[in-house]
Formats: structure tokens, sequence, C-alpha cells
């Protein structure tokens, strides 16, 4: 009995869904890759990891935000100054539809 999960139509219809236009040695050469994957992953399935915490990310994260203050840097007519185009109280952009 073979290993392969995926068989060389497989690869060629998915290849097609995705527009794809795929040679058959390129076909070959990616159904071999994908089943060492699925292989790899099905390794990964055996692991029994019932007393493994559950996690959303292996590095600890501690973001340093600073204090939320309402700041007046700018003036209205500073930051209309900038724009392409405004008609003096707002950015004037192109209509789309």
């Amino acid at each position: 009995m073979s290993d392969e999960k995926l068989n060389l139509e497989e690869v060629a219809r998915v290849a097609r869904l995705a527009r794809l236009d795929l040679s058959e040695e390129k076909t070959e050469l990616f159904a071999g890759q994908l089943n060492n994957i699925l292989t790899y992953m099905d390794k990964l399935n055996e692991i029994d990891t019932s007393e493994v915490e559950p996690m959303f990310s292996p590095v600890e994260h501690t973001t340093r935000l600073r204090k939320d203050e309402v700041k007046k840097e700018h003036t209205r007519e500073e930051v209309l100054s900038n724009a392409p185009d405004s008609d003096g109280k707002y950015f004037v952009v192109p209509r789309i539809v």
C-alpha cells in the first residue's frame, strides 16, 4: 500500500481550480511535496497534547501603551493645506460609485 494521500489527478484538479497551468512534471513534484507535508501532519497528530495548556502564542507578549491623552497638535487648516483638494472644511476625494 502506498503512503500517497493525494494522487496526481487531485493535485491537477486543485491546480485547475486555482487557475494554475502546471506541467505534468510540476504536478508530480507538487504531489510529492504535498504528500510529504500531509505525512508530517499525521505524525504531529499522533503526539499526545492532553497535558499541554492551550495557548495563542508560544511567546509571551507585553504591550507597552502610552497614556491616552487628547492632544491638539494641528489645526484643521494645517491638515487641509496638505490635501490635494478640500472645500475648506473637509477633504474632497474623487467619486468612485
